[in-house]
């Protein structure tokens, strides 16, 4: 689960981290007295939303002023001026695609005097099984750019989970960082609190980008990021409340409701299978034989009927799916209940793009008859590579 930056600043400063003084503003109106309430000279007017990219980011409105998704300003006039252009307007960067993201809310911040910029994240390594923390002296840039042009820019310090975060481990990566004197006794502060709020709060990954060394030697996150792990979030119920549903797909929200592991992609061929690994091959195949899958959907081991009839009308409810190929290995999951719930959903939805099934498992000859005598035009397949080929074969024919 993502949330905003203002959020993550808030989560961040009950930790002890350092952040600069700012508030959310849904109007001009709330932005201006936001910005009268903070120390006067620079403000910072930054566009809320779920994607990174930001300052480089376009709006699509003429009317947003024709500069990016942060901006610099100096009076609390001009962060007036400057919110009422990005609030209500689409916000396109590189992350969030051409249909870009609608900017609901403004962030605005008092500025700093910045001499560096610097970059720092925090991850979970599945290779080690540990937090990974990335420095690099390559601030306000993206990080993949410099993993491709320049990766001896990039330090990684592993953390023991034993021990967690050590006095040893902060001055090795302030030494990587370049910072000497005061600043380092700043960054040990920082990366202390940050690794124990990443901890705390089962986060799955932290980024800071630019943390900026100040003229005064301290060491400060300019902006922050957080992801957090959704299988622990029954453990902080102070998280789930910073959700922001507006900024989700709402077939992944809807599917998220049913306990539906969901991802929409950019193809005409809809999966439903259960199992990650079985989804994952499926898509695969049906890449193989020359068509694009338009979704990830695992309706998990123990789906009922009705939860396969939901996924059934999630996938449906994409105007880009030309077809369906449903693949269902039964072990626990029963392939006689998959088939009733296929059977519900067509009927009920008046399935009109060609469906291809292919059972194997648990109460494979009951499901196989139960859309047998369905009477609807389901195209049966013997294995996974004849179901793909047959689900291409008929799109394309449909086309």
């Amino acid at each position: 689960m993502n949330i905003h930056e203002y959020q993550a600043k808030q989560v961040l400063k009950k930790y002890g981290v350092p952040v600069l003084p700012g508030g959310v503003a849904y109007t001009a109106d709330e932005a201006a007295k936001v910005a009268e309430s903070l120390p006067q000279g620079v403000y910072v007017v930054k566009s809320q939303i779920h994607a990174g990219g930001r300052g480089k980011g376009k709006f699509k409105e003429a009317e947003a002023g024709g500069k990016g998704g942060v901006r610099v300003v100096k009076s609390v006039a001009e962060v007036k001026e400057n919110a009422a252009q990005m609030i209500g307007r689409t916000l396109v960067t590189i992350q969030t695609g051409d249909a870009g993201k609608q900017v609901k809310r403004v962030y605005i911040e008092a500025g700093c005097n910045i001499t560096r910029e610097l970059y720092l994240s925090m991850l979970v390594d599945r290779t080690t099984s540990r937090v990974t923390i990335m420095a690099s002296t390559e601030g306000g840039v993206n990080i993949e750019d410099v993993a491709h042009e320049t990766p001896e820019k990039i330090f990684l310090q592993s953390i023991d989970p034993a021990t967690g975060i050590q006095g040893f481990h902060c001055r090795k990566i302030a030494f990587a960082l370049g910072l000497s004197d005061k600043q380092v006794k700043s960054a040990t502060k920082l990366l202390t609190a940050l690794y124990k709020a990443f901890i705390d709060t089962d986060a799955s990954m932290l980024e800071i980008n630019p943390l900026v060394v100040t003229g005064e030697g301290e060491v400060l996150p300019l902006d922050a990021k957080m992801n957090f792990d959704s299988n622990s979030l029954y453990r902080h119920p102070e998280i789930v409340e910073l959700r922001d549903e507006d900024e989700e797909d709402p077939m992944e929200l809807e599917a998220s409701k049913h306990d539906l592991n969901y991802i929409k992609l950019d193809g005409s061929i809809g999966c439903m299978v259960n199992g990650a690994g079985l989804a994952m091959a499926t898509m695969d195949i049906i890449k193989l034989y020359g068509g694009e899958p338009a979704n990830f959907l695992d309706v998990g081991g123990g789906a009922t009927r009705e939860r396969v009839t939901t996924a059934f009308k999630i996938i449906l409810s994409d105007p880009n799916v030309e077809g369906i190929l449903v693949n269902i290995f039964g072990g626990i999951m029963r392939c006689d209940v998959i088939a009733e719930g296929v059977v519900a959903a067509a009927r009920e939805i008046s399935l009109n793009v060609p469906l291809v099934v292919r059972l194997e498992g648990t109460n494979v000859e009951l499901g196989k008859k139960i859309m047998a005598d369905s009477g609807l035009p389901i195209i049966t397949a013997d294995n996974l590579a004849d179901a793909a080929q047959k689900v291409v074969k008929a799109v394309k024919e449909a086309a």
